[in-house]
Formats: structure tokens, C-alpha cells, sequence
């Protein structure tokens, strides 16, 4: 039984994307444009070269760290809408701590990176404390807290640490720089950071005591409750410890790519990674996965829309086709009578073989 419905999970995700895809294949035939020959651009712009791999990898890195960042909160059930926000916070502590302590080098990297991470838990930590203390719903508060991160993150860039004229920080120093593997393949150490964390987190929640009574919390938190799981201490732990991951994903970004706060930084993240996390069933290594393909979408897209001059709305097409697709598939395999001829129909093929 188990084995069938992991194997669902994985089957789902995947047919979704090729159904995305074949939909997207239509779409650019009404175009009158040839669709082999339009992914053969969009593969070749993501894979045409080392550079260009390492590009979408460098793409794929915060959608990972927000990705995580939902997997893991709402494996507890709760809904952490707040990735945004803690990403933004993470990057905006990280700039603050390079500007003003003047710690350079690998001790300024590291301390910057912890830094971000614990404000990305301070700030996911608010609408847990809020939810456990007042009943508040988490997901109302974590929303409104991005804008509330968002535009203190526009004064810190306008006013606080306003680079002259231009509305945006100043640079961090080149010794605060996360350094790449080499000039040919140019993914900074962030990228390691995240997907190491992806392994992490898939090892605690499934391989640990700790990450056991987590998804217990998270599959019915009354029955846990009965049964001894400090439920309140595992929902605050979800939102801090996700919160974490979000932060620490905005300070390597910033000492990654970005290397300064301007306006538009981090924006769209969050949700993105509630959608990665869905599609990939909140499994955490399923999750850097799906980011990595929403990332060669989007690194595709500008060289699909040069060659043959195909606008990149079409690859936000297939994305929201790609979301749609598996938040569906998933919820129809839920419903009981698709799950017991699943389950009578691959019996069936069992006992067959």
C-alpha cells in the first residue's frame, strides 16, 4: 500500500509536467511556430553550456531554500504563507550586518549567513507565537507580514543604507561574496547550501524520531495531542525552523547574486515555493527537483523568446499549467473511489505478475 502511493506521488508530478508541456506544444502551434523547435531553444538557453547550466542552477537556488520552507512547515500542518517575508528579512539583517560590522572574509560569510537565518526565524516565529497564544489563523498573519518585510525592506534601500541617487544599498564588499566552483561553471556555494538542505530536511522528517511526531502534529494534531506530542511546541518549531530556511535563503542570495537590496528582491519567491512544495507532495528532495525545472523555464524562456521570437508568457503558461495540473491530480487521488480502483487495479497487476 505504501509503495503504491508513493508511487503516485511521483507518477502525478511527472505526467503533469508532460501534460503542461504538450498543452504548451499546442499553444505554440496556434502561434504558427514549430514546438520541437521551440523546446529544442528553450532546453538549449537552460543546458546549451556549462555557463548556462550553472545559470539555471544559480536560478533554481531561492526557489529551493522558499520551496523548503512550505514543505517543511506544512508537513506539521500548518500553512506558513509568510516565505516572502522571511527571505526578505533574512537578506535585509544580512546587509545590515556586512554594512555596519565591517567583518569581511569567511567569518563575515558565515556570520552573515547565521544572522539572516535567525531572522527569517524571528520573523516566521511571529504568526506561530500568534496562532498557539491567540488562535490567530497563521496564514492571514504570514501574508500581511511580507508586506510589512517588503516595505521595510524599500526603506532600508531609499533611506537607512541608500546607495547616493539610486534607490538601493550599497554593494557588499567582494570579500563577503560567496565564491563559485570556477569560471567555466559558475554556481556560487549557496547552491551546495540548498540542496544540502533538501537532503537534511528529507532525512529529519523521515528518518528521526523528532521528524516522525512532526508529521503526526501534522496529519492529525488531536490524536497527537492524546497521545503525548507537545503539538503547540512542534507548530511553533515548524514555523521557526522553516522560517530559518527562508532567511538563510535571502542571505545567499544576496551574498550569492543580487549583492545589494533593490526593489523587486525576493518578490515572488514565497508563493512560488508553496507551489514547488505541492507539486512535489512536501518532499523535501522532490522539492529542490521541481525548483530546478521551474528554474529551466525560466532560464529557457528569454533565449525561447530570441530565437524564435515566441513571447515568454507561454512559459508562464506551462508553469501555471504544471501547478494546476499536480494541485489537481493530487486532490482527485484523495477522493475514495479513485483511490480504491488504484488500489484494486494495481492489486490486480500484483497478483497478475
Amino acid at each position: 500500500m505504501k509503495q503504491k502511493e508513493n508511487l503516485m506521488k511521483v507518477i502525478v508530478p511527472v505526467l503533469s509536467i508532460l501534460v503542461a508541456f504538450i498543452i504548451g506544444g499546442i499553444i505554440i502551434i496556434c502561434l504558427g511556430k514549430n514546438p520541437f523547435q521551440a523546446y529544442g531553444f528553450l532546453f538549449s538557453g537552460a543546458f546549451g553550456s556549462s555557463r548556462k547550466i550553472a545559470q539555471t542552477l544559480v536560478i533554481a537556488c531561492p526557489l529551493i531554500f522558499t520551496g523548503l520552507t512550505a514543505a517543511f512547515s506544512y508537513k506539521c500542518g500548518v500553512f506558513n504563507l509568510g516565505g516572502e517575508g522571511q527571505f526578505v528579512m533574512g537578506a535585509v539583517a544580512s546587509i545590515f550586518f556586512v554594512t555596519k560590522s565591517g567583518i569581511e572574509g569567511f567569518a563575515g560569510i558565515l556570520l552573515s549567513l547565521l544572522i539572516g537565518a535567525a531572522a527569517g526565524a524571528v520573523w516566521g516565529a511571529i504568526p506561530g507565537i500568534l496562532k498557539i497564544t491567540r488562535g490567530l489563523n497563521e496564514m492571514i498573519v504570514s501574508i500581511m507580514l511580507n508586506y510589512v518585510a517588503t516595505l521595510f525592506m524599500g526603506y532600508v534601500y531609499t533611506t537607512l543604507l541608500r546607495d547616493g541617487s539610486v534607490p538601493q544599498t550599497f554593494a557588499i564588499p567582494d570579500s563577503t561574496r560567496l565564491a563559485v566552483v570556477s569560471k567555466s561553471f559558475p554556481v556560487h556555494w549557496g547552491v551546495w547550501i540548498a540542496l544540502f538542505l533538501a537532503f537534511a530536511g528529507y532525512y529529519f522528517l523521515f528518518y528521526t524520531s523528532k521528524g516522525f511526531k512532526l508529521r503526526a502534529v501534522g496529519l492529525n494534531s488531536t490524536a497527537a495531542f492524546f497521545n503525548g506530542f507537545p503539538v503547540n511546541r512542534y507548530v511553533l518549531f515548524s514555523f521557526i525552523a522553516s522560517g530559518a530556511v527562508a532567511g538563510l535563503g535571502g542571505s545567499v542570495e544576496l551574498h550569492g547574486k543580487q549583492l545589494r537590496l533593490m526593489g523587486g528582491f525576493g518578490q515572488g519567491f514565497g508563493f512560488d515555493g508553496v507551489a514547488i512544495a505541492l507539486i512535489a507532495q512536501l518532499n523535501p528532495i522532490g522539492t529542490a527537483a521541481v525548483a530546478f525545472i521551474f528554474a529551466v523555464l525560466r532560464k529557457g524562456a528569454s533565449t525561447l523568446q530570441t530565437g524564435m521570437q515566441i513571447p515568454t508568457a507561454v512559459v508562464d503558461i506551462i508553469q501555471a499549467l504544471v501547478i494546476i495540473f499536480a494541485v489537481a491530480g493530487t486532490a482527485l487521488l484523495k477522493l475514495p473511489a479513485i483511490r480504491q480502483y488504484i488500489n484494486s487495479h494495481m492489486g490486480k497487476k500484483e497478483v497478475t505478475n
